[in-house]
């Protein structure tokens, strides 16, 4: 075999020292020395470093591996701007693919609030008097992009307890008169075999009854027999006939959203208060809307929750099950997900003795709590007295202020006012607020939901040997403050029609 020529004859031959000239011969060209390409190869690398990697473009071997290149990334970042209810307002620097319940966790970190899984972002349409609760797994980028640059859309983010409701009381949800089943299925349906048909079934629960239609440009509405199938809504233009002879497709549920009509009445002369629609994706004119209103509000939430189980299916139950899973957008922001304060992760301590000890009799802790809450009450009331003198604030009177700092208390609202908010978080029994009395100045009034429904009760001020209570029940029970009565039937059902679970509260971000 012929020896290799010398490194003076290689680099003579025209190319510059380090380009090694005879790696450019052809590949199929014979060698003369009958070596093969894998020992050429490893023979003819140049004793000289390339001092310019970046100018080489061999073909054989890459100067610059790719392992060391910068990689190139989809996730860019925008800022979103979000709204509460008293209109303050938070930007925030995310990632394109966050979801809406991402953008929840990181707002719930910021602001150090507890996360009990209601937290929501609404995606408010102001010029048409629309709003919807965007689904946790939903992209919010995604439903920014479908707004047009002229309209003054919001992002809004506030507690929404009947997200998930329909999983845990499905009978409020689903009424009988309005549920049928396929001919395939027999014998008694239960609710919860309603939510597996719904999520995963082949037969199929019918929902049916009747609902306003606004006719396509015109402004009258018409009222007609309507059936939800998985195909889609249809309406009966024959009485309340199921043959499909007589049934119209109406709408489809994958290309559109479905929001709840905030001003029906007044904006497109809706015969009730329950109004809802179906928006294209990519439209934003009110022509293209499909506009129905209900009788009343057990209707509308039956369409509604029916309709978000025919288009999301599985993917609901999942987010309900497992809010923090498949998260990928969240954890790029190096945040951890925050777990809600649970019983198990609280414990009782006395720290009256030289060392603190852990109290583990219940009935100790019972009174050790029910005791520090009596010693905050009345710190309350010295921070709250007019006149600073601790003499006074034994007295009746700063109890009369003490609620004012309370998250369920609004001040002077109205009866409107606090059916909007109510009904903005969720009509599930237990959700109230109190505020002032329009009728009576030093009367209080509770506003609280149930049966989807919104109920007042007026809190009525009592006096007896110089002392002020509050009662609900005439005098029956009386209470110090508002603070004590809450507390009482938040444990305790009394003259209510249920407990108060859920408080209504303004937040600001």
């Amino acid at each position: 075999m012929a020896a290799p020529l010398p490194e003076g004859r290689r680099g003579a031959a025209g190319a510059a020292p380090w380009t090694a000239p005879a790696r450019t011969r052809s590949p199929a060209a014979p060698r003369p020395d009958g070596r093969k390409k894998s020992q050429l190869d490893v023979l003819e690398i140049p004793s000289i470093p390339n001092p310019f990697p970046e100018l080489c473009c061999s073909p054989f071997a890459s100067v610059l591996s790719a392992s060391l290149l910068p990689k190139a990334t989809s996730r860019k970042k925008q800022v979103i701007k979000v709204y509460s209810e008293d209109d303050t307002s938070r930007a925030l620097e995310v990632p394109s693919d966050i979801t809406a319940r991402d953008v929840c966790q990181l707002l719930i970190l910021k602001n150090h609030y507890i996360d009990d899984h209601s937290w929501t972002i609404f995606e408010h349409l102001t010029r048409i008097g629309l709003e919807r609760a965007l689904e946790d797994h939903e992209l919010v980028m995604e439903v920014l992009s479908n707004w047009a640059m002229e309209e003054e859309n919001r992002l809004y983010f506030r507690k929404n307890y009947a997200k998930y409701e329909f999983f845990k009381n499905p009978g409020s949800f689903f009424p009988e008169h309005m549920v049928s089943f396929s001919n395939e299925t027999s014998g008694a349906i239960g609710h919860t075999e309603i939510l597996q048909m719904f999520l995963s079934s082949s037969t199929y629960p019918e929902i049916h009854g009747y609902l306003h239609a606004k006719e396509q440009g015109k402004k009258s509405w018409k009222k007609n027999y309507f059936l939800l199938r998985r195909s889609g809504l249809y309406f009966s233009t024959k009485g309340t006939s199921k043959e499909p002879r007589h049934l119209q497709f109406f709408c489809e549920f994958s290309n559109s959203d479905m929001y709840m009509s905030l001003a029906g009445k007044k904006m497109s002369g809706a015969p009730a208060n329950y109004g809802f629609c179906f928006k294209p994706n990519k439209s934003g004119g009110t022509r293209d809307l499909k506009q129905l209103c209900a009788d009343d509000e057990q209707s509308r939430t039956c369409w509604m929750t029916a309709i978000r189980l025919l288009k999301y299916g599985m993917q609901l139950y999942q987010n309900y099950m497992h809010p923090y899973q498949g998260r990928s957008s969240f954890n790029s922001l190096n945040i951890s997900p925050t777990r809600s304060i649970s019983e198990n992760s609280l414990v009782a301590m006395d720290f009256s003795g030289h060392r603190s000890r852990v109290i583990e009799n219940p009935t100790e802790a019972l009174s050790v709590a029910v005791e520090e809450g009596l010693a905050w009450r009345r710190k309350g009331c010295l921070r709250l007295n007019a006149h600073g003198s601790p003499s006074a604030s034994q007295t009746a009177t700063p109890n009369i202020a003490i609620h004012r700092s309370q998250p369920w208390f609004h001040h002077k609202i109205s009866r409107d006012e606090a059916q909007r908010l109510i009904l903005q978080q969720g009509l599930i029994d237990g959700v109230f607020l109190v505020r002032d009395s329009q009728s009576n100045p030093k009367a209080f009034v509770l506003s609280l939901s149930h049966g989807l429904k919104i109920k007042h009760f007026q809190i009525v001020p009592l006096e007896d040997d110089g002392k002020q209570f509050y009662t609900l029940d005439d005098g029956h029970t009386r209470f110090t403050d508002l603070i004590q009565l809450v507390e009482f039937y938040q444990l305790n059902k009394g003259v209510l029609p249920c407990k108060l679970k859920h408080y209504c509260a303004r937040i600001a971000l």
